[in-house]
């Protein structure tokens, strides 16, 4: 049966699995619904399990289908690693690491780490992918990135997790708002203020951080906005729209009408956590967690 597999059996059941649309499935695919149709019917039968139950209505996965697109996910990601191992073989480097990171780890933290790490390892390419915590982590479980650095320490048991960077909050506020870093107490000035932050599910951690800053000056902030990414969130403010609280790394004095306090004075604190599979086959990884320090924690 596994010789009879292809590798577009794989693709187009995932394409599928992800629609639960054969119409939509087929036409990302490039073929006709009913090509598409007779192709998940062959696998079903070659693999002897009804992958997906049919309605009139909607397309679902059945729990065999569900397996498969776990194993189906791992065969294309190993096929594709494997592609990348052979270019990088042909083209003489040494390898390849995947890393995954949230926005404000490039402004400080990441940088001066990949400088060092290439210096010492110059036949070692890099891939970087600015990716929400979420999305990291199901990227390390598909085995898509080789390292993430989230701000959650709300991962899996088949992952090594650390706390590599931490710092302070600054609030941020227009330009032009009453509340300077001279006549600043604490938090309690900003109890009827409007809110832009990072949102809850994207950030349970760094969100409830915040939730905490301001519950110990006696109010919850009212949300007005979200947003995930510093420059949109500077601008909201810079537009009166409300005040924020960011990380440290984010600070941006030029490019926006915006002011920033610190609350260096505040216990809460913010922390940047390297993420890994404790099963990997990356050998590149391995001296990469060396040069952060990181390889007898793993």
């Amino acid at each position: 049966m596994t010789n009879q597999l292809e590798v577009r059996d794989f693709e187009y059941f995932l394409v599928l699995a992800e629609t639960l649309h054969f119409r939509k499935a087929a036409e990302k695919l490039h073929i006709t619904q009913s090509a598409l149709s007779q192709k998940i019917q062959r696998l079903e039968t070659m693999l002897g399990e009804r992958l997906l139950i049919r309605t009139n209505r909607k397309v679902e996965l059945s729990r065999a289908g569900h397996l498969f697109r776990k194993e189906a996910e791992i065969i294309l990601n190993q096929i594709q690693r494997s592609i990348e191992r052979w270019r990088i073989g042909v083209a003489g480097d040494d390898g390849l690491i995947r890393i995954g990171f949230v926005g404000s780890a490039m402004q400080r933290f990441l940088p001066p780490i990949i400088k060092r790490f290439t210096e010492k390892h110059p036949g070692i390419r890099f891939l970087l992918d600015d990716l929400s915590n979420q999305d990291q982590v199901s990227n390390l479980e598909r085995k898509q990135l080789d390292i993430g650095f989230i701000r959650s320490a709300n991962v899996p048991s088949t992952m090594h997790i650390r706390s590599v960077f931490k710092e302070h909050f600054l609030l941020v506020l227009p330009e032009n708002h009453p509340i300077t870093t001279a006549n600043f107490r604490d938090m309690s000035q900003l109890a009827n203020e409007s809110f832009i932050l990072f949102p809850n599910d994207t950030s349970q951690m760094y969100y409830q951080k915040i939730i905490d800053l301001c519950a110990r000056s006696g109010f919850r902030p009212q949300v007005s906005h979200r947003a995930i990414h510093g420059p949109t969130i500077f601008k909201l403010v810079e537009s009166g729209l409300g005040v924020s609280i960011v990380s440290d790394s984010l600070r941006d004095e030029q490019n926006y009408r915006i002011r920033f306090i610190d609350l260096k004075e505040e216990p809460e604190r913010t922390e940047l956590f390297a993420v890994w599979n404790r099963e990997h086959d990356n050998g590149a990884l391995d001296y990469f967690l060396e040069v952060m320090g990181l390889q007898n924690s793993a």
